[in-house]
């Protein structure tokens, strides 16, 4: 597999070999020691999860207290969606800004987002299932969100996946600036500094 760093710091795009016969295909869509070389640390896995959803559904922007935060490797095994990562750790280089990446049942790629970062993505076909390993369990009460259509966020979603369709939890979820007020969002020196125990071991 090829694993790149995308332009949020400590995410990554990780693209499968897959390898087809007349029987079909196999590959391989998650390597801990692969992930591990990159990262630094191994990915500690507590849960899986899967949704599925209709097309236009947007999910996100979620995000979790740390630590211990929630770490995640995604893929899309049906269908298509768009994936963001966002960064909402204040004080980090990029910090509102977000990258995103195509998971689909084509290229079957992943991304993996470190514990801080925030998550979203748009179902781009009917049926589109993501699944995600994580490194926590879900907690309700350090889980947080960001409104995704915030304006100063600027997420681009695709005309093809027509009108935004949102849980009400996240249309009613702050803007970044408003969670940024609110002593919401993590710093991004605590979150750095958890990255580093989790390097040391």
């Amino acid at each position: 597999m090829q694993i790149r760093e995308l332009s949020i710091p400590d995410a990554f795009e990780i693209t499968p070999i897959q390898r087809a016969d007349d029987r079909g295909i196999f590959l391989e869509w998650y390597r801990f020691d692969r992930l591990e070389e990159q990262v630094g640390h191994p990915l500690t896995l507590r849960q899986a999860n899967t949704s599925v959803s209709r097309k236009g559904v947007v999910r996100g922007i979620h995000f979790a207290d740390v630590p211990l935060g929630q770490a995640k490797y995604v893929t899309a095994p049906h269908g298509a969606v768009l994936d963001y990562i966002i960064d909402v750790r204040v004080g980090s280089p990029t910090f509102g800004q977000w990258d995103s990446v195509l998971l689909d049942d084509v290229d079957r790629k992943a991304v993996y987002l470190a514990e801080g970062l925030g998550h979203c993505f748009v179902a781009l076909t009917e049926g589109a299932t993501v699944s995600y390993l994580v490194s926590d369990v879900y907690s309700p009460t350090r889980e947080h969100g960001i409104n995704p259509l915030d304006p100063d966020v600027n997420l681009v979603f695709p005309e093809a996946a027509g009108e935004p369709l949102l849980s009400p939890k996240d249309l009613e979820a702050p803007s970044l600036a408003e969670a940024q007020a609110s002593g919401l969002l993590p710093q991004y020196s605590d979150v750095t500094a958890f990255y580093d125990t989790l390097r040391a071991g």
